[in-house]
């Protein structure tokens, strides 16, 4: 089997119908939405573009779907989660919270790989390239796969841990990678694939600025200009772990 990996759509709705459209896609069996898909701009429309392609996708749920589905408290993240929630109406709603938050495949050359949000334990631990080894085996304590697949921090890297090659397949539609190309992860009998597809990002951003979403200017603007690397944003993400 071969496998894509789509993780942190965000509901940018442009970088998803980019990477479907990559030719690179062609051929894959399996398409695995890493969670975080509906938190953002058009969240009916990114879900419905993926329940399109049928049984090829397995969903699994991010913090940001979780969030979307029940928002908590306020601020604007609450504020945003209400405003995507009620986007996606019920129907939608019931799906997304039935999601499970961990999707296990057999892949071609690697065996069994588990998917994962953030950590097989969590949809909320962060995990950076440079988090201690021995907190990164304790995350992944227990795990009878030689591959874990994640997302969550929005930065592709690789690397082996315990035996164990914990992949982050970057996002698609907010990559803090220092350019607005969609980034996603393509597993099979070659290994991993770390990759990314460009597209019209300032298109991309006019068209999800009319559907008013609250945190446009704060959230994805930014990244979608460029303006946050992939070291800034490791650096960020460390320095909050266990905070």
């Amino acid at each position: 089997m071969r496998v894509a990996a789509l993780y942190d759509v965000h509901g940018n709705l442009p970088a998803l119908e980019a990477v479907l459209a990559d030719p690179r896609l062609e051929g894959v069996e399996a398409i695995v939405c890493g969670g975080d898909l509906v938190a953002g701009p058009l969240p009916a429309e990114c879900l419905d573009a993926l329940e399109a392609l049928g049984r090829r996708v397995r969903f699994l749920a991010g913090n940001a779907d979780r969030e979307t589905v029940l928002p908590p408290g306020d601020g604007p993240l609450a504020t945003a989660g209400r405003w995507s929630s009620a986007r996606l109406g019920a129907e939608r709603l019931g799906r997304v919270a039935a999601w499970p938050t961990t999707v296990e495949l057999e892949v071609d050359g690697l065996g069994g790989v588990l998917f994962c949000h953030a950590t097989p334990r969590s949809d909320t631990t962060i995990l950076t390239r440079l988090t201690p080894p021995d907190d990164v085996a304790r995350e992944l304590a227990g795990v009878d796969v030689r591959s874990v697949v994640c997302g969550h921090t929005h930065v592709q890297y690789e690397r082996e841990v315990g035996g164990i090659l914990l992949v982050n397949a970057g996002s698609v539609g907010m990559p803090y990678e220092g350019s607005p190309a969609a980034r996603w992860a393509l597993l099979d009998g070659a290994g991993v694939a770390l990759v990314s597809t460009p597209y019209d990002a300032e298109a991309a951003l006019e068209r999800l600025a009319g559907t008013g979403f609250p945190l446009l200017g704060d959230w994805l603007e930014p990244v979608l200009r460029g303006e946050l690397t992939a070291e800034e944003a490791t650096r960020t993400f460390e320095s909050r772990r266990g905070a």
